[in-house]
């Protein structure tokens, strides 16, 4: 199968009528919209609520005024430009802005703007960095969307990275398998590359973007399969979003296809506060009930998936909500309270931490590692109202 086309305007996406087109061109203005040709042929364009068609088409819900653009203090992290490094054995390199699909529920939307540059050409600094820290075993290679960088681009980091004896894993953070899976089974010199420095002692991770059983086509699996033949590990997380995912049904499906075709499920993330996504927040209460449904409905083997919020403190795991409160504890924390355990109580249309009547006293708030890297919500101009 050939390469799909790509498409970067509304007005050429085919399923939408004009009066469709005309009325979500504002929001392509300011947030922006890219597409292929083989994502959108998922879309059941005679249904407006199509879960796959409310992935990747904007809503008019994103022109909102709600959340933060940074809603887990990401700028607080950086320790160099495009280098994060939250937790103890963690870097991040931001190595794309560019995403194969501008999913529309990105926490990192602040990256669809053109006024927003966190990603670097050069990472040099960010390589340098990880090199002096011994403690960082791993590495996230993210954005935007990793696998969207030209292979000779990924070879460079890659080798950089492998020529760091502490780094013993490199992540890659992508879409691509569920998105343009062809970008993965068709680009032998990428499976040539994962052969080479995906070993039995330092593997190559693959963290796949799955939201909805129906992106697991044929050709996804087949780039699943790729990715396994070169020596490549895959999971999956995927927050719960309303209207896409948020029925037990949908994720215990999911899960059970995922651990199938050999997919680990790794989180169910809870959607964060981020401006221009409030119409997929859903309140925590309920994103706990379709999560424990969904896993009473697959094996042990989809039964691994944890949910969590990754909060600006850490990824904080959801244990349970029951009558009234939330059972959890620090699954990676920023403060190194790992596991710590917490009891607060959980009004009904609490949608985040922060929303939890004395989860304020639970950490302290971080201040910028560094000045070189200036956060979305620290711009000028930039309406942005904060909680709900």
């Amino acid at each position: 199968m050939a390469q799909p086309k790509y498409i970067t305007s509304i007005d050429k996406v085919e399923g939408l009528s004009q009066e469709e087109r005309d009325k979500l061109r504002p929001i392509t203005e300011k947030y922006v919209f890219r597409a292929n040709d083989y994502y959108l042929g998922l879309i059941n364009w005679d249904d407006p609520n199509d879960p796959i068609r409310k992935l990747v088409i904007p809503n008019e819900g994103e022109l909102k005024e709600y959340g933060r653009w940074d809603a887990s203090d990401e700028v607080t992290n950086y320790v160099v430009p495009g280098c994060q490094h939250k937790y103890r054995t963690t870097a991040l390199l931001i190595v794309s802005e560019v995403c194969g699909s501008y999913c529309r529920y990105c926490f990192r939307k602040r990256l669809f703007r053109k006024d927003v540059k966190e990603a670097m050409a050069d990472v040099t600094p960010g390589i340098e960095y990880i090199k002096q820290h011994p403690e960082i075993n791993n590495v996230l290679l993210t954005g935007g969307d990793s696998l969207i960088l030209a292979t000779k681009k990924l070879r460079m980091i890659i080798e950089a990275l492998r020529e760091i004896d502490h780094v013993k894993i490199i992540r890659l953070g992508s879409k691509m398998p569920v998105f343009n899976p062809m970008r993965i089974y068709e680009d032998e010199e990428l499976l040539d590359l994962i052969r080479e420095y995906s070993t039995p002692e330092k593997r190559i991770y693959v963290m796949a973007h799955v939201n909805h059983p129906r992106e697991l086509t044929p050709q996804a699996l087949r780039a699943f399969e790729a990715l396994y033949q070169a020596g490549a590990i895959v999971v999956n997380q995927s927050p719960v979003l309303r209207g896409i995912n948020d029925d037990p049904v949908v994720l215990g499906e999911l899960l059970d296809k995922l651990s199938w075709a050999g997919v680990t499920p790794y989180y169910f993330f809870i959607n964060r506060p981020v401006a221009g996504n409030s119409d997929f927040v859903l309140p925590l209460k309920d994103v706990y009930r379709i999560v424990e449904e969904a896993k009473a409905r697959t094996s042990g083997l989809g039964k691994r998936v944890r949910l969590a919020m990754s909060h600006t403190s850490g990824k904080i795991e959801i244990l349970a909500i029951e009558n009234g409160k939330a059972y959890l504890k620090y699954h990676q924390s920023r403060d190194d309270e790992y596991g710590k355990f917490m009891v607060l109580d959980c009004p009904d249309d609490a949608t985040w931490f922060d929303d939890l009547p004395g989860s304020e006293n639970m950490w302290k708030r971080p201040e910028k590692k560094t000045d070189e890297v200036v956060s979305a919500d620290e711009l000028p101009d930039i309406p942005i109202a904060s909680g709900k």
